[in-house]
């Protein structure tokens, strides 16, 4: 259970705090009336739902539009959000697995494709690039919540498979099967997590040279300002030092 990943997904790199609050919240929201019609509009007997909801909470949504959206679920005239996966490359020859939530699939893929082949990618058919990663559970808790030690001994005990801790908080990977186990034997120690859902998580990541980091941003910053997207994974790592010269 050992061992540190870079691996990083769009929500968590350098400068995703200084994301537009709007389309953060539009994304927030559209999670939680997904999850609240997929099951019960109650988190508590929801799984899915809890984790969206305290996702929204660790972002500041207001509580009023949490419960809007969760109202929304239930209403016969609620917009019919479809889940879609993309699979392509993008500069350097790095892997992008890209997860949206859309109520029009020809928009959505219109956008997708035209913000990749714009900044250096390409998408595949299905699986393309899937067979590279594992389909695991992420649970996130912020760096106060305890020291890499504190929180790894606790994700031990939860039956978690992986940690990662870094500045930018503590990483908790799972079995596909067991996230919301582990997270219901977590909360007792850790408190309720930022964020737990099923993740892609690369199995080899490849290094990006400073000119193809730089168009993989600008591609990545144009899917996160898509509505539609909800989540961008990939084996991309940078270094430090080419961080720095981006700034």
């Amino acid at each position: 259970m050992a061992g540190h990943s870079k691996f990083k997904n769009i929500m968590h790199r350098k400068g995703a705090q200084d994301k537009k609050r709007s389309s953060l919240f539009s994304k927030l929201s559209r999670e939680i009336t997904v999850a609240a019609k997929m099951g019960l509009p109650d988190p508590d007997m929801n799984p899915r739902l809890r984790a969206a909801v305290n996702a929204a909470k660790a972002a500041s949504l207001p509580k009023d539009n949490i419960q809007r959206s969760i109202d929304k679920a239930t209403r016969g005239d609620a917009e019919t959000y479809e889940e879609i996966r993309y699979e392509g490359f993008g500069p350097g020859g790095v892997s992008l697995i890209i997860e949206a939530l859309t109520d029009n699939r020809n928009r959505t893929a219109t956008n997708v494709r035209t913000a990749v082949s714009k900044n250096g990618g390409n998408l595949g058919a299905s699986g393309s690039v899937s067979h590279a990663f594992d389909r695991v559970g992420l649970i996130n808790y912020p760096i106060g919540v305890g020291d890499g030690d504190k929180v790894f001994e606790a994700a031990l005990e939860a039956g978690a498979e992986d940690v990662t801790s870094s500045e930018d908080g503590h990483e908790i990977w799972t079995a596909q099967g067991d996230l919301h186990e582990v997270v219901k034997a977590l909360e007792p120690v850790l408190g309720e997590p930022e964020g737990a859902k099923l993740a892609w998580r690369p199995q080899t990541m490849v290094d990006v040279a400073e000119d193809d980091a730089a168009t993989l941003f600008k591609l990545l910053d144009t899917l996160d300002d898509d509505d539609d997207v909800q989540t961008v994974w990939g084996n991309y790592e940078i270094s430090d030092a080419v961080m720095e010269k981006l700034g």
